[in-house]
């Protein structure tokens, strides 16, 4: 674990340097007016999430800092239960996003539906329907996922995946 972090720590300086700007050039790009056409998103895999689940970085660096992403759930993708170190907010843009917090009844978010998520708030999300989920993700600190079993301890990717197959189906189908 301490290596991810100290390689996504390095990850911003070093890209920098390869790139011939400094961090504090790069982050003063981030300081100006930015406009990101959907058109133009390029979306790739999410370090440590379903392959079914894709992001483009919208603003920021996830591995090193605040970031916003924009987030592309295939449908009936499932992010079992999981909590991020950052605080998470989320933005529907597109699509029926069921998700539900631990011990909470699940709920459907649709197009313009926000949530908020502190910090290590364990949750869950399913792209329901037959029409992919796009949503606007923004932390306030480098982005992780950390998958969780039903007493909360941490599990592998691999073994929260087979879990939510069989204890988690989706219960609600999009209007």
């Amino acid at each position: 674990m301490w290596l991810r972090g100290l390689c996504s720590a390095l990850a911003l300086p070093i890209a920098a340097m390869l790139a011939g700007t400094s961090p504090a050039s790069v982050q003063a790009q981030e300081d100006k007016p930015l406009v990101n056409l959907a058109a133009n998103a390029k979306f790739g895999p999410a370090p440590n999430a379903p392959e079914c689940f894709t992001i483009a970085v919208e603003r920021g660096d996830p591995g090193s800092g605040p970031s916003v992403i924009l987030a592309r759930f295939a449908p009936a993708c499932t992010a079992p239960f999981h909590w991020h170190t950052p605080s998470e907010t989320a933005m529907i843009v597109s699509g029926s996003l069921q998700l539900q917090m631990k011990d909470g009844k699940p709920l459907v978010a649709r197009r313009g539906d926000f949530a908020y998520l502190p910090s290590h708030h364990v949750h869950r999300a399913t792209c329901l329907g037959a029409a992919p989920c796009l949503v606007f993700l923004s932390a306030d600190a480098p982005f992780d996922i950390h998958w969780v079993d039903g007493a909360g301890q941490e599990i592998s990717l691999d073994a929260a995946l087979k879990g939510a197959k069989s204890a988690f189906p989706a219960t609600r189908k999009p209007r």
